[in-house]
């Protein structure tokens, strides 16, 4: 005669695992609001950081544009030199230039028309010194926009005619 066992759970664990069953049965609802607050922040993150990046982009293009509009007068003024060393390409900040239709007083009239229109509040001024031929070209802006800086940036360039 054979026998036959057979393997029953002891009843305190049947009751353990049902009563862990409805126990748990709101902690999927808690972990998919956990992740949703998770996700979010982490979205409103990338979003800060876009915008921030959005702006150091703009920053850059202004000090770019500033960069090019000082090598572009200075490209006039060693096409006319002898004005240069004249010092009729002399421009303070905020000054307008002369009116007449010399080249420099053109060339003059163009940059501060694209200074303007380029840069916001864009300014500039030049300096050259005939006895060393040592210009010093300075393009001012308003960066306000710029990450941690302040509102007025300058880009400042010395060279020899």
């Amino acid at each position: 005669m054979s026998m036959r066992y057979r393997m029953q759970k002891p009843l305190s664990m049947k009751n353990h695992s049902n009563h862990n069953k409805s126990k748990c049965r709101g902690f999927s609802l808690i972990e998919v609001l956990v992740t949703f607050i998770v996700l979010s922040v982490g979205l409103l993150g990338l979003a800060a950081l876009h915008a921030n990046g959005l702006k150091n982009n703009q920053s850059a293009y202004w000090r770019s544009q500033a960069t090019f509009l000082a090598y572009g007068i200075l490209d006039s003024m060693r096409a006319n030199r002898v004005a240069g060393l004249d010092e009729d390409y002399d421009l303070a900040l905020a000054d307008s230039p002369a009116t007449g239709t010399s080249i420099a007083a053109v060339d003059l009239t163009n940059w501060i028309n694209t200074l303007s229109s380029t840069l916001p509040a864009g300014d500039g001024s030049i300096d050259c010194v005939a006895a060393s031929s040592i210009c010093t070209v300075v393009v001012q802006w308003n960066d306000s926009m710029g990450e941690g800086g302040s509102d007025t940036q300058q880009f400042t360039v010395m060279t020899q005619l």
